[in-house]
């Protein structure tokens, strides 16, 4: 789940070099902002492209054209290109270690060198550049005709006699941020009430889920540490007991490499399908954290105290055939025939008589149900303390800081 400790961090996407911008369309705690400005236009020269200052002015405005956050790597590369350019080399003091923000500014503008002003600059616009162009490439959000509305992180859809529910954010490989939390939470609520016989989870694109969006952390710090942990806590504890408590069968369709949350709750699920190219990875110990989504109970009882230990506590990245047979994934798929295969089969589970089927996992779920409570609560307990800690504030920082190499 999401560091609150790394508050601090993600902070430094705040305090942008750039203006503020005259209008914020969401809050998303960084140095982008989205509004709308006319698109980028370069000066260019054959055979070489040149890029003048008023290129650079502009490409400074674009910045807040920009409507999804292009992750922390990035903000920190547009801090650091910004600042060369504008100011040349890093000659600033060093910060202090407990000055998080500005130790992490300080360390990704002095990554850069002796890069010349001009390359900065250069960088600088082809980076906004391409930014954009990604942006515009993928404006038009494919969405079925029979998705349910109110949702903006996840697509819902009942068709079959399948309740669907589908990462949407495959531009941050379906990090999931505290928006998405909520929505799969109400989803799961409403599928546990309507007349479909089976529920799948999938991710959208070429990932199942990154696992946390980092950028939580930042999205709750305005209102202080104490009250970012108790929030976290309290939409995470809700968030796994709808997977423990989810009366129909539920079912992973693993499109793709799989982190952190997304992984541990795959315990909880009924079946796990996954193509041949998912990993599942769980490093927690790299960030400070703990295991979460009761995989410190679901993942021994599912494949021995070494393995599971192997993978939650030293970081140990599975590939598909090694998690099939530990037992956490039940069969993989060649990708080329992944979703027609997986499709249908589970057309054919769907068609099976929907109270034969709840009433065969109540037999042999509830009996686990308590503890499973049990384990989520002492869980969410661990990872309160472990966000509030120094050690997950490190952690987190070095994380940021070797993506921001450029």
């Amino acid at each position: 789940m999401f560091s609150v400790a790394a508050a601090a961090a993600v902070e430094l996407l705040i305090r942008s070099p750039l203006r503020q911008p005259r209008r914020v369309r969401r809050c998303v705690s960084s140095t982008v902002y989205a509004l709308h400005f006319p698109a980028l236009q370069l000066h260019t020269t054959k055979p070489t492209m040149q890029f003048s200052q008023e290129d650079f002015e502009k490409a400074k405005e674009q910045v807040n054209l920009l409507k999804d956050d292009p992750g922390d790597e990035v903000k920190l590369k547009l801090y650091a290109l910004f600042k060369q350019a504008t100011q040349g080399p890093c000659n600033t003091p060093k910060p202090g270690m407990l000055d998080f923000v500005n130790k992490a500014k300080w360390d990704a503008w002095k990554s850069l060198g002796s890069l010349p002003q001009d390359g900065a600059r250069q960088k600088y616009i082809e980076l906004v550049s391409s930014l954009i162009s990604a942006e515009s490439s993928g404006q038009v959000k494919e969405t079925s005709p029979d998705s349910k509305p109110g949702y903006a992180t996840i697509e819902v859809t009942t068709k079959d006699n399948i309740t669907k529910i589908m990462l949407n954010r495959p531009k941050v490989k379906n990090a999931i941020n505290t928006q998405m939390y909520s929505e799969i939470t109400q989803a799961l609520e409403e599928a546990a009430k309507d007349d479909s016989v089976i529920t799948v989870l999938t991710g959208n694109g070429d990932y199942y889920s990154s696992g946390n969006d980092l950028n939580n952390a930042a999205s709750t710090a305005a209102g202080g540490l104490k009250e970012a942990v108790e929030s976290n806590s309290a939409l995470f504890k809700a968030f796994v007991e709808q997977f423990i408590d989810f009366p129909k069968p539920l079912i992973a369709v693993v499109n793709g490499p799989a982190v952190g949350i997304s992984v541990t709750i795959l315990g909880l699920f009924d079946l796990v399908y996954a193509t041949d190219r998912a990993t599942f990875h769980t490093p927690f110990s790299n960030l400070g954290l703990c295991p979460e989504g009761c995989s410190s109970y679901t993942f021994p009882k599912i494949m021995g105290l070494t393995k599971a230990t192997e993978m939650l506590l030293f970081n140990k990245k599975l590939t598909a055939a090694e998690a099939c047979s530990l037992g956490l994934v039940t069969e993989v798929f060649p990708d080329n025939t992944f979703q027609k295969e997986v499709w249908i089969r589970l057309k054919a589970y769907a068609s099976l008589p929907r109270n034969s089927l709840a009433i065969s996992k109540q037999l042999i779920r509830d009996m686990e149900k308590e503890k499973l409570h049990e384990v989520n609560s002492q869980e969410c307990k661990c990872l309160k303390e472990r966000w509030q800690s120094d050690e997950v504030m490190n952690a987190v920082l070095s994380f940021i800081q070797r993506k921001s190499k450029l």
